[in-house]
């Protein structure tokens, strides 16, 4: 056994199963039930990096119930059911620096129409899917960050190994070190959810991108309030673009009212920004601040914050998805619908469909093959028309900025909708995003208000109610390849953006006594949201997992 670059790796304690699988969210829990709804006697593993099922997602949520219902039919019927608040009310609106135009639902898409759908908390839904694939004979493990790919001789992929436990920060066992240990499968199914660091690895060791536009992405950020009694109205979405964005920089806003008085409030900035001085935390604080917004949360109070990357290129920038011995599978392979701010549908749908492919595979005696079914079929199935319809929302909006690409993407999405086709074909993403930023000298410096800690907020008491901890004797998470070019570059020339793109005050810039600024890894604020493993111009940071359990807990988010 190689440690995948080639070398002999150590010797460890291994487990073999039928299938490994990567990752207890949405898709990954969704492949092992439906494996074992399948067949029972397939023998199934589920490694989770956070301290519990449910620790690390963060979605906003509002939730097509597509996955849950070719999985469990009858779930609404389940008095445990994760899922209660039905969308009963779907708003859009353009946001000026003073007012509001609110965009008339007819000329919104069909497939933009959020009725039918629920509202809630992902990492509810997921510790709910957990509950069920452990009664069907799942084995989960949270708290095992899976920091390794395995392969054989022949490169092929055999499964994966946890990492080590109780390592020093000077990369030495230290008195609690525990050596990881090997889980081998048939077939390993990664669904790490966005920019995976083992997903990542794979897309280039086996070039699952070649052919492909560039993965794009954006950086989601969300709080969570319990709001007065009058002003919650359950069932109530709003979305809206504009303000406090300029018309070049894409992103938007949602608000979901749900359960007991809870108002999820979150805001996405699409990462192919180009001002190193924008700062995505200060841009949710600040839209917070608009006269349409404000009242809601006059008398409520902040129970939550978290902060994820999101996929947003599409169906272009879809990777293969089958490699030698496995699969990737929901936001690894990223099945974000960016228009209509949904994934976990599609993310559930392509467990259901990477699932049977295995299983049909196994039935049929084999093993760390390709299952080339699975990547033939998704763009035929209901992920692949779900994308198919959206392809130039994206591209559009980044060409012609957020005043017309919206018109034009909303006209794209109708011609989709209704007659098949796109007038403009399938657009290309161009650049990605790392590349996208300009020298500050270019650029306008952003002037933030400060926080008044009752409506916005820095990002010391956000991270807080993350929950977030990490062991500070361990090695770094957040590995820097040349401290040169990121004092030359990423503040040379433009100025520390990391210090800004960071939603969780991870990186700093410091300058002690006239001296020159050094930089400053707060790893033990880390999110885990990978915006940083993203958006360094010079993609000098690789975000790699801490020890297995660490980083946020949240809950209901």
């Amino acid at each position: 056994m190689t440690d995948g670059q080639g070398s002999q790796a150590p010797e460890r304690e291994s487990m073999e199963y039928d299938v490994v699988i990567v990752g207890a969210g949405p898709a990954g829990l969704a492949a092992a039930i439906r494996l074992k709804q399948l067949n029972a006697e397939i023998s199934v593993v589920v490694l989770e990096k956070g301290s519990e099922v449910g620790a690390h997602i963060l979605s906003g949520a509002v939730i097509d119930p597509a996955g849950l219902d070719s999985l469990f039919p009858d779930w609404r019927e389940d008095a445990d059911r994760p899922l209660t608040t039905e969308v009963k009310k779907d708003r859009f609106l353009y946001l000026g620096p003073a007012g509001a135009a609110r965009l008339p639902n007819f000329l919104m898409p069909k497939l933009m129409g959020n009725h039918g759908n629920y509202i809630g908390s992902l990492g509810q839904v997921c510790q709910w899917l957990a509950g069920k694939a452990e009664a069907l004979g799942v084995e989960i493990y949270p708290g095992f960050a899976a920091a390794e790919i395995l392969t054989d001789e022949e490169g092929k992929v055999i499964g994966v190994a946890t990492g080590d436990m109780g390592v020093t920060r000077e990369g030495k066992p230290g008195p609690a070190y525990q050596p990881g240990m090997a889980l081998l499968g048939r077939y390993t199914l990664i669904a790490e959810g966005v920019r995976g660091s083992l997903a990542k690895e794979l897309i280039s060791r086996f070039a699952l991108d070649e052919g492909r536009e560039p993965a794009k992405f954006g950086i989601g950020l969300k709080e969570l309030w319990e709001v007065e009694p009058d002003k919650h109205e359950p069932g109530l979405i709003q979305h809206s673009f504009g303000w406090p964005l300029d018309n070049r920089t894409g992103g938007g806003s949602f608000l979901y009212h749900y359960g007991d008085n809870l108002v999820a409030i979150g805001f996405v900035v699409h990462l192919n920004y180009d001002n190193p001085y924008l700062e995505p935390f200060q841009e949710l604080q600040r839209f917070k601040t608009h006269p349409e917004i404000a009242p809601l949360f006059e008398g409520g109070k902040r129970i939550g914050y978290g902060a994820r990357a999101i996929t947003e290129g599409g169906f272009q920038s879809v990777p293969k998805l089958s490699f030698p011995g496995g699969a990737l599978l929901g936001c690894s392979a990223g099945f974000v619908n960016v228009p209509r701010i949904k994934g976990t549908h599609n993310a559930m749908l392509s467990g259901i469909l990477a699932a049977e492919h295995a299983a049909e595979a196994l039935a049929a005696g084999r093993g760390h093959d390709e299952l080339a079914g699975y990547e033939a079929a998704w763009r035929g199935s209901a992920i692949g028309e779900d994308l198919k319809k959206v392809r130039n929302v994206k591209p559009l909006w980044s060409r012609f900025g957020t005043r017309l690409g919206v018109m034009l993407g909303g006209l794209d999405m109708w011609t989709n909708s209704l007659a098949g086709f796109s007038l403009f074909g399938t657009l290309s993403h161009g650049k990605a995003d790392y590349a996208s930023l300009k020298p500050a000298a270019e650029c306008e410096k952003i002037a933030y208000p400060k926080p008044d800690g009752v409506l916005t907020f820095d990002k010391p008491s956000s991270v807080f109610l993350s929950n977030t901890n990490h062991e500070e004797d361990q090695p770094v998470h957040l590995r820097l390849a040349d401290p040169l070019i990121q004092k030359d570059s990423e503040w040379g020339a433009y100025a520390g953006p990391s210090a800004r793109y960071c939603p969780a005050g991870v990186y700093e810039w410091v300058t002690e006594d006239g001296g020159e600024p050094r930089f400053v890894i707060n790893a033990q604020n880390c999110v885990h949201c990978k915006t940083c493993d993203i958006k360094d111009p010079n993609r000098n940071i690789t975000w790699v997992p801490p020890q297995g359990g660490e980083g946020p807990i949240y809950t209901g988010m």
